[in-house]
């Protein structure tokens, strides 16, 4: 390839900047820590009930958009009916929509008295300030992941395939476990592995509607920003380098499982 050595030195030098100094320095702060130390800032009781939320959410949230946003790109794909350009961009507000904003608006409709939390609260269900407000944020900020991964694969999927499954005698049930389905799992998997990604991380659009309460509904990046606050800056990036191997450990598990799938519908 022409300039391949000048374009890799550029590449190599834009990923170290952007990715792999910030992180190394990560790593680098928390070898200044004893074994000891490590091992009590990121066991601790409240640390470990944030890791529990941060990924039970973030794990519940992706799996309901990969349902769900599914559902919503098969319906923009094969349907035509009025209003669909305008659900097709309402798809993108949650990456338009800064993330305080977010929250607010969530915490203001779940809340005992908002639009939709009145209904809830007298069927005991509590959204705002409880683990319940995490998840439903963490899904709102997923959704577009799964649904703009998903979109383009079922747009390039060939009809001709399920026309001939249905002129087989197969059900339309069976056309879609049989033909569509196998076509889209890559791409499912890949959106949950963004969504997921993206809500380990989230901060703007939780820290409102969680309640941030110690051992309840406080997750992980909420309690770095507090141990950064309180000057504990080995405490805090000890916690990171825990979110940071975790999350790395279950995207390597999701691309090992895609990459798998692919090459079984390779075979087939």
């Amino acid at each position: 390839m022409p300039g391949f050595g000048l374009t890799l030195g550029f590449t190599i030098l834009y990923l170290a900047l952007i990715v792999l100094i910030p992180l190394s320095a990560v790593f680098l702060k928390t070898f200044t820590m004893t074994w000891e130390a490590f091992w009590s800032a990121v066991t601790s009781e409240r640390v470990m009930a944030s890791y529990r939320l941060t990924f039970g959410a973030s794990l519940i949230g992706a799996f309901i958009n990969v349902i769900f946003g599914g559902i919503v790109a098969w319906v923009l794909v094969r349907y035509s009916f009025p209003g669909k350009r305008f659900i097709d961009a309402l798809v993108d507000l949650p990456f338009a929509l800064p993330t305080a904003v977010a929250g607010i608006t969530l915490t203001a409709l779940y809340a005992n008295n908002g639009w939709i939390g009145q209904y809830l609260d007298p069927l005991g269900i509590k959204v705002a300030f409880s683990p319940l407000g995490v998840v439903v944020a963490l899904t709102f900020i997923g959704l577009p992941f799964v649904v703009r991964t998903v979109q383009p694969v079922l747009e390039e999927a060939e009809r001709e395939l399920e026309e001939a499954a249905a002129s087989l005698g197969a059900s339309s049930f069976q056309t879609f476990s049989r033909v569509v389905f196998p076509s889209i799992v890559p791409a499912l998997l890949t959106g949950f592995a963004l969504a997921f990604a993206r809500a380990t991380g989230e901060y703007g659009s939780v820290i409102f509607i969680a309640g941030n309460l110690p051992l309840v509904s406080e997750i992980t990046p909420l309690f770095i920003i507090t141990k950064l606050e309180q000057y504990d800056y080995t405490g805090a990036t000890a916690i990171a380098v825990v979110m940071l191997v975790v999350s790395f450990l279950l995207l390597l598990a999701i691309n090992l499982l895609q990459a798998w799938t692919r090459r079984r519908a390779g075979k087939k």
